[in-house]
């Protein structure tokens, strides 16, 4: 089970502050986890902290240089660190990889930035890790997504368990709707099951709303899920209720 992720970066006060919030920030005072956020610029060689430069080859932005970054890893990894690194290059997070990453018990996550770090970089990681298919100007965000992803998974973090089991993707569906207070809004009522008390059908409601949504919203996500007996009736009843319609 992880014990500790640090987080390399160049924009160490961003990081900390999201940290030092919420789930997070209570998890870290309750000694659920331990987070630490490095200076990437602690390393640099020259009297102005500069640790970026252009790229050989000819191209726009700058690269950040891989001294640096190689000398913060030697100084804080352990023997059972496990190094990844944000970029678009490595495979795309999800809720499989998360529970493959809490296993690590000393994760590090080093945060790119301009136009990425000195490929030679990468003799020293484990793995890169993507959080889809866009461009953000830093992996600060994407480190930081990747930590509250996992930390909401520590047990005992969300207070009841059963939170993080509920969620979209543990499952391998979508979650279902959600309501609370008022009963009606807009002239919209809380469908009336959830209001009857009664928990089988409640707990049915649920599954039908969460394969629903996952039908709906993220085909491929339905496409990926072992069905059992009763949801594979849930399906086919919603399908003929289509059809119908």
């Amino acid at each position: 089970m992880i014990k500790t992720i640090a987080v390399l970066t160049l924009f160490p006060e961003v990081v900390k502050a999201y940290f030092s919030e919420s789930i997070l920030g209570r998890a870290q005072k309750e000694n659920k986890i331990v987070l630490n956020v490095f200076n990437i610029r602690d390393k640099a060689n020259n009297k102005h902290n500069k640790v970026d430069d252009i790229p050989f080859g000819g191209s726009t932005g700058m690269v950040i240089r891989v001294e640096p970054v190689v000398a913060m890893l030697e100084e804080i990894k352990r023997e059972t660190s496990y190094v990844i690194m944000t970029s678009p290059k490595g495979s795309k997070l999800d809720q499989n990889k998360l529970q493959e990453l809490l296993t690590k018990e000393n994760l590090v996550i080093i945060s790119g930035h301009y136009e990425g770090i000195d490929s030679r970089v990468e003799g020293y990681i484990d793995e890169e890790i993507s959080i889809g298919d866009f461009v953000l100007t830093g992996g600060e965000l994407p480190a930081m997504v990747i930590v509250d992803a996992l930390v909401r998974l520590i047990p005992g973090v969300l207070g009841n368990d059963l939170s993080a089991t509920e969620d979209s993707f543990s499952s391998g569906l979508l979650d279902w709707d959600v309501f609370t207070r008022p009963r009606e809004f807009d002239e919209k009522h809380v469908p009336a099951v959830l209001l009857s008390g009664d928990h089988k059908k409640i707990e049915q409601w649920k599954k039908k709303s969460a394969i629903i949504n996952s039908l709906v919203s993220r085909p491929k996500v339905l496409a990926q899920y072992k069905f059992n007996n009763e949801e594979i009736k849930i399906l086919k009843d919603f399908l003929k209720e289509d059809e119908i319609a």
